[in-house]
């Protein structure tokens, strides 16, 4: 049933298995460093719908699809399903999704939710009450816009600290059985507000929130520093990766040699003009999905911590000056 190790984490004794996976992402992405690594590129930003939030729901139906046939099983062998979106209530994963008639839970932790989702369903395994649980996020740069910032047709300019949405779904299939990657640890953090009021400068505003759980983590587990050969938060962008990796060092935690972000590895910031990097539900999740599970089954990797970070406002409390609120939740996987 796992066993709690301090106030923030648990370790999973059965080690809930994650048994398949899948990413689909846009042409910027699928153009980027990790391009090889998704399932499935789509060029067109409407996805052949009407809407980019059509489209959205689309990345999500898709990827769920191919969840469930590279994990060779249906709808019905799936007990939940984890997902969340950047969007007003939910409405990609709600709309996406309705069609599956499997139990749902919609969930809101933003750029986090791959994290917050993968953490419940393993613990969902864990304790008995499911076979198999889906975990699923997506993003999209041209709705997340629309939401966050201004309609594209605006034309307003980015500062340099912001950051690029990332369009495309991402998710995974945990169970009971088989022979990948395992969940071993969750560590569940908390909400963390310095203040930061600059909706352009997510990576200041989370990665205070990475820090603490990354701490939590090594404190109450009392692994070694270096047991991790990848460290990966997601998504902190080029400015919140040095900001966190100098709190860490503040609070004793050196893992700069193993430590990398997915905002950062998803683009090629010089070539592709992202900004400080990739953000958005989707970034964690497809490179999660993509390049993180495949290094795993290969076992190039052995041992991940995967960090997923979220800023918890929204346009309207951005609107009335309210300051930034973060998480992070931080998924220790290894190959067992």
């Amino acid at each position: 049933m796992g066993t709690r190790l301090g106030k923030q984490t648990i370790r999973l004794d059965s080690k809930p298995v994650i048994q398949s996976w899948a990413s689909i992402v846009g042409a910027k992405e699928g153009h980027g460093p990790l391009g090889r690594f998704f399932d499935e590129i789509v060029e067109d930003e409407y996805f052949g719908e009407e809407s980019f939030e059509k489209a959205e729901s689309k990345f999500l139906r898709e990827t769920l699809s191919k969840i469930l046939m590279k994990g060779k099983v249906s709808t019905g062998d799936i007990q939940y399903i984890f997902a969340g979106d950047l969007l007003n209530q939910c409405i990609a994963a709600n709309f996406g999704l309705r069609e599956s008639e499997i139990p749902f839970f919609g969930l809101y932790g933003a750029c986090s939710t791959m994290a917050e989702s993968l953490t419940l369903g393993s613990l969902m395994v864990e304790g008995g009450f499911a076979e198999r649980c889906v975990c699923i996020t997506s993003s999209h740069f041209c709705s997340a816009e629309k939401q966050f910032r201004f309609p594209l047709e605006f034309g307003n300019q980015r500062p340099p600290t912001a950051q690029w949405t990332v369009t495309g779904a991402g998710g995974v299939m945990v169970g009971k059985a088989g022979d990948g990657p395992r969940v071993v640890h969750v560590t569940t953090g908390k909400i963390v507000d310095m203040g930061i009021t600059d909706a352009n400068d997510m990576g200041s505003a989370m990665a205070p929130a990475a820090c603490d759980t990354i701490t939590a983590h090594f404190r109450e587990t009392g692994l070694p520093l270096n047991y991790y050969e990848l460290i990966v938060t997601g998504d902190l962008g080029i400015h919140g990766k040095n900001l966190c990796l100098r709190l860490l060092e503040e609070n004793g935690i050196t893992v700069k040699d193993f430590f990398d972000d997915c905002g950062v590895m998803i683009y090629d910031q010089q070539k592709q003009k992202t900004d400080c990097g990739g953000s958005g539900c989707a970034c964690s999740a497809v490179v999660l999905a993509g390049y993180i599970l495949e290094k795993l089954s290969r076992r190039e990797l052995n041992r991940v911590l995967f960090v997923g970070t979220g800023a918890l406002h929204s346009p309207i409390s951005v609107q009335q000056g309210e300051s930034i609120p973060a998480i992070a939740h931080a998924v220790g996987i290894e190959m067992v």
